[in-house]
């Protein structure tokens, strides 16, 4: 299953050894990833090519924004495997090799990617949590300067257990063997806050949201309101708080995890298989898909209120027209020069 070294905080991830054939860490922190660097592993850097180039570890590659050049801009959800093969292995990142991906402190688009290339067949593949956030806080190295790696030719070992589709989760409902994690906020569960054309959850979900994984899942809010100086709180919780808050479900049965378009579902994926849980899918269409299949049941079922949204942009469009007016008064109004 795994073991522990370290007895706090994200250190502890790190050195756990989860439960996967491979046995590759899901979780490294700074030290082991100095260590992969030094063993020549690929180091991949999931953001957007202009915070790349303003700083990244030395010796990492990118490819932009990887939500944006993994996904389908209108479904959000996975370009063609033959694209995804093509993207990756120009980007010089071998399936076969050990890579380590990160991004932002705690942000899922590591994990996303991480998931992506198990599912193409990759094995040794870890997530920086902490990111470069964590790298720039060790005062590590900075490199500002681009190592393209050269381009592999990929040919996909998919692993179609890891994902589920939208008519494959529809038929497990009610099933005694299937649990349903949504890891979304409370109010896009109880159907408050719609982001489809219906609000609401899938029947039978738990709703476990993604920054519960963190010590302070507030620590966002509060960056912003400048009540803390750094991402400290968005450390992952110790191992023993970790196992309390997926206590209530069976690391037995098949677990099946979602959110809006599947990129915060995948940090508590590889939280729930570093805790051993044995069968876990990713429903990577998430509530983006579910919430616009109107055959689907939902709980809690909201629907999109098309009628006030257009109220509230006609009366942005009156407001703007009318500063605009404004505007060309207050011109009219000033010297004209000679």
């Amino acid at each position: 299953m795994f073991k522990t070294t370290v007895v706090i905080g994200a250190v502890l991830v790190a050195l756990w050894e989860p439960a996967r054939a491979d046995n590759a860490p899901v979780v490294v922190d700074t030290t082991l990833v100095e260590q992969a660097v030094a063993r020549g592993a690929i180091v991949w850097d999931v953001r957007s090519e202009e915070e790349f180039k303003r700083g990244h570890i030395p010796g990492a590659v990118n490819m932009d924004d990887v939500l944006v050049e993994l996904r389908e801009a209108s479904t959000e959800d996975y370009v063609p495997a033959p694209q995804l093969e093509k993207k990756i292995g120009d980007a010089g990142i071998d399936l076969d090799q050990e890579i380590v991906v990160y991004g932002a402190k705690a942000g899922p688009s590591a994990y996303f990617a991480q998931l992506t290339l198990r599912y193409l067949g990759a094995d040794k593949v870890s997530v920086y949590h902490g990111g470069m956030d964590d790298w720039r806080a060790a005062g590590k190295q900075v490199s500002t300067q681009t190592s393209p790696r050269p381009a592999v030719t990929l040919k996909a070992r998919l692993r179609p257990e890891m994902l589920i589709s939208t008519r494959e989760l529809i038929g497990r409902l009610d099933k005694p063997d299937v649990q349903i994690l949504d890891v979304r906020t409370a109010r896009e569960f109880n159907g408050e806050d719609i982001r489809a054309l219906r609000g609401g959850h899938i029947p039978g979900a738990v709703n476990i949201p993604y920054e519960a994984n963190w010590v302070d899942p507030d620590t966002p809010r509060k960056l912003a309101r400048k009540q803390v100086g750094n991402k400290d709180g968005m450390n992952l919780k110790p191992v023993d708080d970790l196992r309390k808050l997926y206590g209530g479900l069976d690391p037995d049965k098949e677990t099946i995890v979602y959110c809006q378009s599947g990129n915060r579902a995948t940090e508590t994926y590889g939280v729930l298989q570093m805790l051993g849980f044995k069968h876990v899918k990713l429903y990577d269409t998430s509530w983006l898909g579910y919430g616009n299949t109107f055959d689907a049941p939902v709980e809690n079922v909201t629907y999109f209120n098309v009628a006030r949204v257009n109220g509230t942009l006609n009366q942005l469009q009156t407001r703007i027209d009318a500063l605009e007016a404004e505007i060309e008064q207050l011109k009219s109004q000033l010297p004209k020069k000679p």
